[in-house]
């Protein structure tokens, strides 16, 4: 375990290396801009790669070539002696702390991981790279929420510096990745509070929301995905920069933000639109509060906007091949379907996200929308404005039906749901109880205490697909009553804020959230028909050649796909873009269609080379040439 931690510790540092070096030249000296600017550099480096047909080694080179130009320019000309976030070594301990706790209960790569691994694998091991070369079908389109692999790219990067099979870092990557994530989210704290209680208190809700609430180190455990690590990672660090170019917009921060905002809409391109929703608001409502912030402001929010923007022109044409992008009735019916608890549906053309959805992350998210309401009494803070102005954009996108069926119209209602998620719930927690310790005193530690306790047994929230026991929805009107109540009083209140700090309130109300966190962590084992024997595994690496056609069925071919740098005819389709080329469910159909029959026109027609048969799924059997076979898997050659 040791051995493999400073064996990723090391390789992710390299490869973050180039991003400090420039981060630091343009004068910033904070982890949002390193990463922004790592990931900007792995990028550039992918698109020679991809240009020219290369391997993972020449991005490894250019890399390389950044930090080391840059070092020697920075010695050259000297550093800027750029201001940084103060307390940073606690952050990064604490983060270190809940890494050792998410090595525990690491998961093996299962769903979306498969997918991601797949990827990252063929980035690492296969030649002549291109866009195409990447995906799981050698006849298919590229995927719309990943049509450039940056972040698989930046996995395989780390593969390849530690020397270890893609498998074990999509695995314990998230251990190294903990520590970013609570620094990043302190970050955003400290460029919007400007206090370091306030923001310790938004790291710390972060963290009891995301990893501790939902147990078994929640989405923590999937910070190596892309979806999870643009949400942890490259959100707070796109807000922490965009929030300090406002206070300061300097050419470095801007174009910081600007790096942050680009490579989130690469990374996971729907984010990047719904961090400009609670931004505007911020703005809309500091402007109408202050007057204050509009040149700078406006300056931050088109580095928020523009560069993602120029990707997602890019990506449009891929976007308009998908079938859950501006629907048609079949495909609304199953998203209907899918999704039927977490919608609100009136007819095909009018429907918005059901209110009980903002309380599903439990007792930190319900505090937090019961807080919110307290904002108006410190309306000359820029993180009032943020939660008051933030809180009422997001809940006019979800809540309203014109609005909502927009926004799915765009990014499709798998992806729109999500925007709920963009309510800055840890700011109003940290802001709220930052007022509510200034109106009640020394009493709100042992109120806190016995109200996270009772939040924790009534409402600990509902994190499996479906909802099945939310937290009542008068919760969220509540709240949002609470914030056009708090929009109306920072009008009318003009007194100084009215808040003081409230660090051991906070941690009163998140210890039972935590404890409970950790009474159950222990991760079971994937049931066997989850997994592949390591027999077909290594027969896979040894004895088919990389860049093969492989037919199975869906699930197996989708394991297989992570384990080994082939092709695949089919996978399950909720893990396939349903586009024009990919056919998911037709291709699904035909394979079942094969293992019914046995017609090898079938894996001919998709250009396989091998058969790959689970005795657990079916009893066929093939007159081909056996190439592996064990208690379970046969692999024949066609």
């Amino acid at each position: 375990m040791v051995w493999l931690y400073l064996k990723l510790a090391f390789a992710t540092a390299v490869v973050l290396a180039p991003g400090w070096v420039v981060a630091r030249a343009l004068g910033v000296r904070s982890l949002s801009a390193t990463l922004a600017w790592s990931l900007a550099v792995v990028f550039g480096a992918l698109l020679v790669v991809f240009a020219f047909g290369s391997t993972l080694t020449v991005a490894l080179l250019i890399l390389a070539l950044v930090a080391v130009g840059g070092a020697a320019a920075g010695y050259t000309r000297g550093w800027s002696q750029a201001a940084t976030v103060p307390r940073r070594g606690w952050v990064v301990f604490w983060g270190a702390v809940v890494g050792v706790l998410l090595w525990i209960v690491a998961p093996t790569p299962q769903g979306d991981g498969l997918f991601h691994l797949a990827r990252a694998r063929k980035l690492l091991e296969l030649d002549a790279l291109s866009l195409d070369r990447v995906s799981e079908f050698a006849d298919g389109s590229l995927h719309p929420g990943y049509a450039f692999p940056l972040w698989h790219g930046f996995l395989a990067l780390i593969a390849k510096v530690a020397r270890e099979d893609p498998e074990r870092v999509v695995t314990h990557l998230p251990s190294i990745l903990a520590p970013i994530a609570l620094l990043v989210a302190f970050e955003a704290g400290w460029a919007l509070f400007r206090r370091v209680w306030a923001a310790g208190v938004t790291a710390g809700a972060q963290v009891a929301m995301i990893c501790f609430a939902p147990g078994l180190g929640g989405a923590y455990v999937f910070l190596s995905l892309p979806a999870t690590s643009s949400r942890q990672l490259l959100v707070p660090a796109a807000l922490a920069l965009a929030l300090e170019a406002v206070r300061s917009p300097t050419l470095g921060l801007l174009a910081s933000a600007g790096a942050a905002a680009f490579v989130l809409a690469v990374a996971h391109p729907t984010y990047a639109i719904f961090l400009w929703i609670p931004f505007v608001g911020f703005l809309l409502v500091r402007a109408l509060w202050e007057r204050k912030d509009l040149k700078s402001g406006g300056l931050a929010l088109a580095a928020l906007v523009v560069p993602a923007a120029l990707f997602m022109l890019w990506l449009r044409p891929i976007v308009a091949d998908t079938r859950s992008v501006s629907p048609d009735a079949d495909e609304l019916r199953r998203a209907f379907d899918q999704y039927g608890t977490q919608l609100v549906v009136r007819s095909e053309t009018s429907y918005n996200l059901a209110p009980e959805v903002f309380t599903r992350a439990g007792a930190v998210a319900i505090a937090a929308l019961l807080l919110i309401p307290l904002a108006g009494f410190a309306a000359r803070r820029r993180w009032s404005a943020y939660v008051v102005g933030g809180s009422i954009a997001v809940f006019s996108v979800m809540l309203l039906p014109l609005l909502f069926t927009e926004l799915a119209d765009l990014v499709s209602i798998s992806q729109a749901r999500r925007a709920a998620g963009f309510l800055p719930f840890a700011f109003a927690f940290a802001g709220g109880l930052g007022v509510l310790a200034r109106l009640v005193g020394p009493l709100l530690l042992p109120l806190l205490l016995g109200a996270g306790m009772f939040f924790q047994i009534v409402y600990p929230g509902d994190f499996d697909y479906v909802l099945k026991d939310p937290a009542p929805a008068w919760i969220t009107w509540f709240a949002l009553v609470g914030a056009v109540a708090a929009l109306v009083v920072g009008f009318v209140r003009r007194r100084p804020a009215l808040e003081t700090g409230a660090a051991l309130a906070a941690a009163a109300f998140l210890l039972p959230v935590v404890a409970d966190g950790l009474l159950d962590w222990n991760r079971p084992d994937p049931a066997e028909i989850a997994t592949l024997t390591p027999g077909v595994v290594g027969a896979r690496r040894g004895e088919v050649e990389p860049g093969t056609v492989v037919f199975s069925d869906a699930e197996t071919s989708f394991r297989l796909a992570a384990y080994a740098p082939v092709y695949i005819a089919n996978a399950p389709p909720g893990h396939v873009a349903d586009t024009e080329e990919n056919r998911p469910y037709e291709r699904a159909s035909d394979a079942r269609r094969f293992l019914r029959t046995g017609d090898l026109s079938i894996p001919r027609a998709y250009g396989a080379d091998v058969i790959v048969v689970d005795g657990l799924r079916t009893d066929l059997e093939l007159d081909l040439p056996v190439l592996y076979a064990d208690e379970r898997f046969t692999i024949y050659r066609l």
